[in-house]
């Protein structure tokens, strides 16, 4: 048996262990630690909670990333989708030789199918057809039980490449409670990539407000300005924030264009590590829990 075998197979092992104690040994092997479900405090905490006792069915809806820009746009409008190429259910269904040179493919069912084609004369088909189909055999619920991804249909998308990783594409994520802005994470670089140093983290207040906090990626150097566009960001992420407890609402800034990116309820499934710890407690505190449903 072979490495990507032994995975699989753990993987689907793991899909039998109960939802409750395998996120409590989930969460153990990040912090040391167990999860307080009966008075959860942290940021991360809050987020696991919220897996068990708030679960709405919309939600599947709006995690789907074919599904959620047809939510996104009958609330905020068309002009900030991202255009859709093409949709399929099976990698074999796509006709390359019908999408233009440059493109990305998402699985609409997980976080991290991803493809970009900058050329496609270049694109290795082979390997892009190996990552899709693994992600496409995978049902993104049993990582991290995050409940919204169990049903979403596994779907292949081709949307417009976006250059992010030039000077004039930036990624705003702006954490809402309730249609209030919380938090906003400026994040820059290649997106999904293992090499250090490829991207950086920025955390922000409401009032765009640099915070002293890193997590996941180094910080940026030097000053960074608040866009003309954030009053219209945070409007648009409070808009479809309304009546959820937490949200995060990401958004694309291009050349002063704004474009939809998803919505997450879990950021990073709940075990994202700050540094300094106490702004898991910091940022815990800037969230309400609603009743158990």
């Amino acid at each position: 048996m072979n490495k990507k075998e032994f995975i699989k197979k753990v993987q689907y092992m793991l899909r039998f262990i109960p939802d409750k104690p395998y996120i409590q040994m989930y969460y153990f092997a990040k912090f040391k630690k167990f999860i307080n479900f009966n008075n959860p405090k942290t940021f991360n905490e809050k987020l696991q909670w919220l897996k068990f006792n708030h679960r709405n069915p919309e939600y599947t809806k709006m995690v789907d990333k074919y599904e959620a820009k047809k939510y996104v746009a009958n609330i905020i409008g068309e002009e900030y989708i991202i255009p859709t190429l093409g949709v399929w259910e099976k990698f074999e269904d796509i006709d390359f030789g019908k999408l233009p040179n440059q493109f990305v493919l998402k699985c609409t069912h997980d976080s991290g199918g991803l493809v970009i084609c900058k050329d496609k004369s270049k694109l290795d088909i082979e390997q892009a057809r190996e990552k899709i189909n693994r992600c496409m055999n995978t049902n993104f619920f049993y990582i991290g039980r995050e409940y919204p991804y169990k049903n979403v249909k596994p779907r292949i998308i081709a949307e417009e490449y976006m250059d992010l990783e030039g000077q004039n594409g930036e990624e705003y994520k702006i954490f809402c409670s309730n249609g209030e802005t919380k938090i906003i994470l400026l994040c820059k670089g290649v997106a999904h990539s293992y090499t250090p140093g490829s991207r950086t983290n920025d955390y922000f207040d409401a009032n765009f407000n640099r915070l002293p906090v890193v997590s996941l990626n180094p910080n940026s150097k030097g000053e960074v300005v608040c866009p003309n566009e954030m009053p219209e960001m945070k409007r648009l992420a409070e808009k479809l924030s309304v009546n959820i407890p937490i949200l995060r609402v990401d958004f694309y800034l291009m050349n002063g264009k704004i474009y939809f990116g998803e919505l997450t309820f879990f950021h990073n499934s709940g075990i994202s590590r700050f540094e300094p710890d106490e702004y898991d407690s910091i940022f815990g505190n800037l969230f309400t829990l609603p009743d158990k449903q």
